[in-house]
């Protein structure tokens, strides 16, 4: 692959990506499952110097009942939670690698998360894994499906 493929690659990831499913398959029984509901909520944004950051949330997810939350809210709501934000880098036509430099599970700041992704009009579909669930340690299979945000459409700015 050439540096102008691979610039071609990247340019066409550059932008803000709403989530539409996340989907799960747990390798060692072949269960697949939606952690985060049918309705998912999410950002994910690709800039053209390198960065990303992205927040998922399930779509159901309680608000807690005052400004601050229980601990019983507060360990529900981190569950919940993938945020993570850093550098990535294109590697291939169909491959990239997320470089966390912060993350909401401290295991993953420093290093390496590679993802498979293909776009198809304005759908990205991102595969991780195999790999560990930073949840609950399964080895499991993830794809991330996402709409671009398109300026002046679907809540984002003209």
């Amino acid at each position: 692959m050439t540096e102008a493929d691979l610039a071609r690659a990247r340019k066409a990831l550059v932008s803000t990506w709403r989530l539409v499913s996340h989907r799960q398959e747990e390798m060692a029984t072949g269960a697949v499952t939606d952690p985060r509901g049918t309705n998912p909520r999410g950002l994910l944004t690709y800039t053209g110097d390198g960065r990303f950051s992205v927040l998922n949330v399930p779509g159901e997810r309680a608000a807690p009942r005052g400004a601050a939350p229980t601990d019983a809210e507060a360990l529900a709501l981190f569950r919940g939670l993938t945020a993570y934000a850093g550098s990535y880098v294109v590697t291939g036509s169909d491959t990239l690698v997320h470089r966390p430099e912060v993350s909401w599970n401290e295991a993953w700041a420093g290093t390496e998360q590679p993802r498979r992704f293909r776009i198809e009009g304005d759908t990205l579909t991102l595969i991780a894994g195999p790999a560990q669930s930073p949840w609950d340690g399964r080895l499991v299979r993830a794809t991330l499906t996402w709409r671009r945000i398109v300026p002046g459409q679907d809540g984002g700015p003209a």
